[in-house]
């Protein structure tokens, strides 16, 4: 297995924008966590006052004294003279540090977990394409005849094969939709061919390194390279480019034309779905457990805004930080006890049934955006040896009635604009 240990560094410059940004980001709500963790300090102890008094309370830290150099011009920071980048440094480190803490308070209430299961559809008539029923007949039902005419062009011959694979998975991308629909979360198996997810690991790997090579030179802002996620020490969310590798057209042809993954988007969102992210993200070994959250809210009377593919490159272990889902979250009850203000939502989490995506290399896991999920930690390296990382190719389909999500999007600027719908990449 590829390696991907590599660790994303940026110049001060580029660490200071990226800080502010993700102290900013509801891409990674950290003020919303820390308040929503101040309210349960009851049953955490009392390292989680409530962040605004903690931080206040904290004496400013206190700096070893500069020893004398040969330029004498040059002095240490004192605790008057903190730079912004420095104070927002801090306060970020301190935040990180809470979450950690939730985030294994967690892990210990929720104790019902199992490995997600893959929901199989057996559809007549679905032919060899959808796994399900016989062979081809012909309108009379009888068994299709061979015939000696072979003088349809191979374009024209792909291009109905694509259509009759597509319309093959409808039927079964209907039955998956009501799961997705009913639990928030489905797992399809063997969506993408493993050689291909093979290559797809090696040229995010790659890509990875080129990313930070621009963004240290200062060639590209580091936003368009690396998106914000949340506890991002050893996690990197990597925006893919389209258009610039046939690999990426291979693999979205595969996972579009060759499985069922855009029947079931498009039997809810229809062809319309705007694809909203796009990209892969990566959990080296070290990575902290996130704490459990939502990508988007709940709002009242309104439907789902997202539905994110998430699609293993590797066999994912229980060792890598596989991420964790807590299926029939995404209602208005669920919200309602997750943002409680009283205790209610450690009492919620308690027990509660979650599903982990040990998933093997190809099959992915489709959730609604407002479910309840965290990436965990990943422990690989305690084995022995450096460990694994955890890499996962995938891409969001927004609501086409929805506008901004509240969430800023995984996608690279350019392929943000352009709006692309599920009909153009089914095309």
């Amino acid at each position: 297995t590829t390696s991907m240990t590599t660790t994303t560094t940026t110049t001060t410059r580029a660490r200071t924008r990226t800080t502010r940004k993700t102290l900013s980001s509801p891409r990674a709500p950290v003020l919303f966590l820390l308040f929503s963790i101040a309210a349960n300090s009851h049953t955490v102890g009392s390292f989680l006052t409530p962040p605004t008094v903690a931080i206040a309370s904290k004496r400013r830290p206190s700096l070893p004294t500069a020893k004398p150099t040969a330029t004498p011009t040059a002095r240490q920071p004192t605790p008057l003279s903190l730079s912004g980048s420095d104070v927002s440094n801090l306060l970020y480190e301190e935040q990180e540090k809470l979450i950690v803490r939730r985030g294994e308070l967690e892990e210990s209430l929720v104790s019902n977990l199992a490995p997600l299961e893959a929901h199989v559809v057996k559809v007549r008539g679905t032919g060899n394409a959808g796994g399900f029923g016989g062979g081809k007949r012909n309108n009379n039902g009888g068994k299709s005849k061979t015939k000696n005419n072979n003088k349809t062009s191979n374009k024209t011959s792909n291009s109905n094969s694509n259509s009759n694979n597509h319309n093959n998975f409808q039927a079964e991308g209907k039955a998956h939709a009501q799961v997705l629909q009913n639990e928030g979360i489905l797992r399809l198996d063997n969506v993408l061919p493993p050689d291909t997810a093979d290559s797809l690991r090696d040229y995010a790997s790659s890509l990875r390194q080129t990313s930070e090579r621009e963004v240290q030179s200062g060639l590209v802002p580091p936003l368009h390279r690396f998106a914000d996620v949340l506890l991002k020490s050893n996690r990197c969310d990597l925006p893919l480019p389209l258009g610039q590798s046939p690999l990426l057209a291979s693999a979205l042809h595969a996972l579009l034309l060759r499985s069922p993954v855009s029947s079931v988007i498009e039997s809810l969102f229809g062809t319309n779905a705007v694809l909203h992210e796009f990209s892969c993200l990566v959990s080296d070994p070290g990575s902290q457990r996130q704490v459990l959250h939502p990508d988007t809210p709940y709002i009242d009377g309104k439907g789902p805004v997202l539905y994110t593919c998430f699609v293993a490159l590797q066999d994912v272990t229980p060792e890598m930080g596989p991420t964790t889902w807590m299926p029939g979250t995404h209602t208005k009850e669920a919200h309602e006890a997750f943002g409680d203000a009283t205790g209610r939502k450690d009492e919620f989490l308690s027990g509660r049934r979650a599903v982990t995506g040990t998933l093997k290399k190809g099959d992915c896991a489709i959730f609604d955006s407002r479910v309840l999920h965290c990436g965990t930690a990943n422990r690989s390296h305690l084995e022995g040896g450096e460990g694994t990382s955890r890499a996962l190719f995938y891409f969001s389909f927004k609501n086409p009635e929805v506008g901004y999500t509240g969430n800023p999007a995984s996608i690279r600027p350019e392929i943000g604009r352009a709006m692309l719908t599920l009909g153009d990449l089914m095309e």
